[in-house]
């Protein structure tokens, strides 16, 4: 008999510590509370009810528990019962209005060397280039960094996986004056690339077409490479990792002087940060597709890209490749064959599960990708489960008259008939591990939508939440499932509208 081994109960510090080192049941308290919301969350006596709404003339954004109004002016917390005010930023002039902005979460598993490193913050942008590292809870100011005189930054993007973020110029275009003297303009945009915990600067890098190539028109940083889109519909992939080696000139560090601004301090104004990336040749291309204006994506595993060709045959189909090789997976070519004002869409699941969804306005498709490990076979993909809309029969497209003639519909319904109970979109909820499915119909004359729950890994119904206001399909939509939280936002032709859903605490 094996001896008696006594369960030793572990804290949180030892499951933060296992969890940064990838172990197996790192989490496994949080996910066991996270359960018991979800538990909650599904019971059938409990109901969502609208619990606040707010109208505002410029956009309205939502991240990580938190809505902004006015610019980023005023921020709201939707972590109690209803929605509160946060904080409100003193007001700013036209050159100081915040263009972008990303909401930056510290590390749990993670001691910083300062103490404001360890807090959550807002990353905002402004118009007249200053970075400024702002509390997420107080709004307080905690850093700035002053990012150029020469050049005008307006986005920001993330490059999650590398605990990075980049800051993107403006692309700057021939003026008519050059086009007329036949002048070009090589120099098509710059990058600014920052770590976090703690905020530190990487470099300053220009694209330029005599390294990069004419006919750029985007270029963005993911999974630490650089992807650079051009007009005549291809993408090459670049390794920002080899970039960063060879062409760095110098290890810059905000607050420090630098030799490239001449003794000058890094991130002060009107210095900014230096251009210490010079890219003198073109880098080795990792990847490169030619492909419609949907762009490519990469993921699943082993690693797939999902692109449409860009010749007209293709049109309304999506490809299925390998990463390795290039070859089209079996059954890899996926065409929803839906007659539809919008198009239907595709995208590897955010659950880093590898499986793919893929969304039409009556049906969707949850794919998977099977491949043997330095198998001789091709991948092939197959459908996991699928989800479909409950709609009444459509009206035959030929009918007989009493005679027997044949009359042929001149028109055909659409798929995503208002009318109709019609798929609009899918949120992921990761914590609780759910899918909250958006769908409408119409009911005499005004569009209604309700969300379905459905289990992440077997689609599985749970229940359904009915929504309040109407849902116009002729505006922008957005909805965010978070933990108890629902929030829809609607944009209509002069105003943003938001909607706060809670789950009611009482049964």
């Amino acid at each position: 008999m094996a001896p008696y081994r006594r369960r030793r109960s572990i804290n949180a510090a030892d499951l933060l510590s296992c969890r940064r080192r990838g172990m197996k049941d790192a989490g496994i308290l949080f996910r066991h509370c996270m359960n018991v919301v979800r538990g909650i969350i599904l019971q059938e006596n409990r109901t969502f009810i609208k619990v606040w709404s707010k109208a505002s003339k410029s956009q309205i954004l939502y991240e990580d528990g938190k809505l902004y109004f006015e610019n980023y002016q005023n921020c709201y917390s939707c972590i109690h019962a209803a929605p509160h005010c946060l904080y409100k930023l003193p007001q700013r002039s036209k050159e100081e209005k915040i263009e972008d902005a990303l909401l930056c979460l510290g590390p749990l598993g993670e001691t910083l060397p300062s103490p404001a490193d360890q807090k959550n913050s807002f990353l905002g942008l402004t118009a007249n280039n200053w970075l400024y590292r702002l509390s997420a809870e107080t709004g307080e100011e905690m850093q700035r960094v002053y990012l150029s005189s020469d050049y005008k930054f307006r986005y920001l993007g993330w490059d999650i996986s590398q605990e990075r973020f980049y800051v993107k110029s403006v692309q700057k275009k021939d003026t008519p004056l050059a086009s007329q003297a036949d002048i070009t303009q090589n120099t098509v945009m710059h990058l600014a690339i920052f770590t976090v915990f703690p905020l530190q600067v990487v470099g300053l890098l220009e694209i330029n077409r005599k390294q990069f190539g004419n006919g750029v028109t985007d270029v963005v940083l993911s999974q630490g490479v650089l992807a650079v889109s051009y007009n005549n519909k291809s993408e090459k992939m670049y390794s920002l990792e080899y970039i960063i080696e060879k062409y760095l000139t110098e290890k810059v560090t905000l607050g420090k002087q630098s030799a490239l601004l001449g003794g000058k301090t890094v991130g002060d104004a009107p210095f900014g940060i230096p251009l210490n990336i010079q890219i003198t040749d073109c880098p080795p291309v990792l990847f490169e597709v030619s492909c419609s204006n949907d762009g490519v994506q990469i993921g699943g595993y082993p690693w797939h890209y999902i692109y449409t060709p860009p010749q007209r045959r293709h049109k309304g189909t999506y490809h299925v490749c390998s990463l390795k090789d290039s070859t089209v997976a079996t059954n890899g070519i996926r065409n929803m064959n839906c007659w539809s004002l919008e198009s239907d869409g595709i995208f590897f699941h955010p659950d880093d599960s590898g499986r793919i969804i893929h969304i039409g306005p009556t049906t969707i498709n949850f794919l998977k990708i099977l491949d043997e490990l330095n198998g001789a076979l091709p991948s092939k993909v197959v459908e996991i489960f699928s989800m479909a809309t409950d709609r009444t029969e459509s009206a035959p497209q030929v009918t007989a008259t009493s005679r027997g003639r044949k009359v042929k519909r001149r028109f055909r319904r659409l798929d995503d008939d208002p009318s109709q109970e019609t798929f609009r979109m899918v949120e992921y909820e990761d914590e609780l591990d759910l899918l909250a499915v958006v769908i409408t119909k119409g009911d005499e004359g005004e569009g209604r939508a309700h969300v379905r729950l459905h289990d992440n890994l077997s689609g599985q119904l749970y229940r359904r939440i009915d929504l309040v206001e109407s849902w116009d399909e002729t505006y922008r939509h957005e909805l965010f499932f978070d933990k108890d939280t629902l929030v829809h936002i609607e944009q209509t032709s002069n105003k943003f509208y938001c909607h706060v859903y809670k789950l009611n605490p009482t049964r």
